[in-house]
């Protein structure tokens, strides 16, 4: 039998079906597997871990079949447990997949301690973004005669001097004592010359 008349023959055909067959049932389970492997269609909702402790977070995530890796500690949040999830990706109600791991920061276990910056002869203006730049705040302001204008001329936390490199709590609020611009300055007459409290 030539090759022209193979080609014509009913074996060819058939041998041709077959192969087609073949194919089709492959492509078939091929698209079968492929839904199981990667999870096709099914998705599961990114809990809500704020504020929970790690090992609760992880019984969570691990009873709906996802991961968690942790990221950092963040500093201090009084909002917020101590230890506890502050931030997660995905966030709450997201859908993904299974076995998808869920990036969390921790609160910090407590405020750290900072030096208090050097304020004394600066002006309120550069003072006050100094102290917010390494975590601390303002507290009340106080004015006394004193030819500064507005000049930093001492520093304290609740009614204790404090002076540039004393270690405090972040976050500590920062009393000051400024000059109002009108006449000289005696530290030892302080008490007696305060003319103006700002809360």
């Amino acid at each position: 039998m030539s090759l022209q008349q193979y080609l014509k023959s009913r074996v060819f055909f058939g041998q041709v079906a077959i192969a087609l067959t073949i194919l089709a049932v492959l492509g078939v389970a091929f698209m079968y597997w492929l839904t199981y492997a990667t999870n096709h269609g099914e998705v599961i909702v990114v809990p809500n871990l704020s504020k929970m402790r790690v090992d609760q977070a992880s019984d969570k995530l691990e009873s709906l079949n996802l991961d968690y890796v942790l990221l950092d500690t963040i500093d201090y949040n009084p909002s917020f447990p101590r230890n506890s999830v502050v931030e997660q990706d995905p966030i709450a109600g997201a859908e993904v997949k299974v076995g998808r791991k869920v990036y969390i920061k921790l609160n910090a276990n407590g405020f750290v301690n900072v030096a208090v910056p050097d304020l004394v002869q600066h002006t309120y203006r550069q003072a006050i973004p100094t102290l917010k730049a390494v975590g601390l705040m303002e507290g009340s302001i106080t004015y006394v005669p004193n030819m500064g204008k507005d000049m930093v001329l001492e520093m304290s936390v609740a009614g204790k001097p404090v002076k540039a490199g004393d270690k405090v709590l972040k976050s500590t609020k920062i009393d000051l004592v400024l000059g109002d611009g009108k006449v000289g300055y005696d530290p030892n007459e302080i008490d007696s010359l305060k003319v103006q409290t700002k809360p």
